[in-house]
């Protein structure tokens, strides 16, 4: 009688593991596994918002900082947000204090508003998506990473549209998972990828529920994404488990050059690694 009990408590105790197993697998699996569309952007490093300066010389996001790592062969992230007439401009801030010290939310002013503005004290402007695009010419690979706003699915259509006129290879990325989410619906094809950090960096801007799912990426269930795009530093397991089951790994944000030895890719600043490092 005692042997049956052992066993049957046995099960129960095998079954819950299985069921928390399986449960974490679906919480966090990644999407489909595609070599081919992941080869241009594998063992590469990418200029975080251009090759700037910090001297801010070379602003952030500006034509310059993207043309100057075009030159040498960087890939480029950059950041997109929607203005209040609808379009789009590179540019990484919601509010647009620190960059053109003056005050101001992004997606409250229209493009000549903001094109009334200056980068970091410099002679630039800030830049359309598409003057990015007409800038670099298709010669290096790109992540878009989303800003999320009041019009999020007319966000990601405008950049969807956009993009399909770069001849070259790029992707998306946004922390926000139903951004991630959109184009899993509609975008099938291409390469997504949801952007996180740890909890004590999320929680101040995205709430503390927000922050325990996405910093564990929790939301994996609904976004499917292809690369998981990590703030550097220690991982919860489920991301770890998510990059066992295949997301490719993205680091950001990169001062050192040892960050490229666990990682499909590096998104660096304030230094000039190789261009290629697999």
């Amino acid at each position: 009688m005692s042997l049956n009990k052992t066993a049957k408590a046995g099960l129960i105790a095998a079954g819950v593991l299985a069921a928390a197993a399986g449960a974490a697998v679906f919480l966090t699996a990644p999407g489909k596994k595609d070599e081919k569309r992941r080869a241009p952007f594998m063992g590469r490093n990418f200029a975080h918002r251009g090759l700037h300066r910090i001297d801010k010389s070379v602003p952030e996001n500006s034509i310059p900082a993207f043309e100057h790592a075009a030159r040498i062969g960087y890939g480029i992230e950059l950041d997109v947000h929607l203005t209040a007439d609808g379009e789009l401009v590179v540019f990484h801030d919601d509010d647009t204090k620190r960059v053109c010290g003056v005050e101001g939310r992004v997606g409250d002013m229209t493009l000549d508003q903001l094109r009334a503005l200056r980068l970091c004290g410099t002679d630039n402007a800030i830049p359309t998506l598409a003057e990015v695009l007409a800038a670099v010419a298709g010669r290096i690979p790109i992540i878009v990473e989303l800003k999320r706003g009041a019009r999020n699915r007319e966000l990601c259509r405008k950049v969807y549209e956009v993009m399909q006129t770069y001849p070259g290879h790029w992707c998306v990325e946004s922390f926000d998972p139903f951004i991630v989410f959109w184009f899993r619906l509609h975008a099938p094809e291409v390469l997504r990828g949801q952007l996180s950090a740890t909890y004590g960096s999320l929680k101040k801007s995205t709430g503390k529920v927000n922050a325990f799912l996405l910093s564990r990426c929790l939301t994996n269930c609904l976004t499917r994404p292809h690369f998981i795009a990590y703030e550097i530093g220690r991982k919860p397991l489920s991301v770890r488990l998510s990059e066992l089951l295949g997301a490719m790994k993205v680091a950001w944000t990169s001062l050192e050059w040892k960050t490229e030895e666990k990682n499909d890719a590096v998104i660096f600043q304030f230094y000039r690694p190789r261009v290629k490092y697999k």
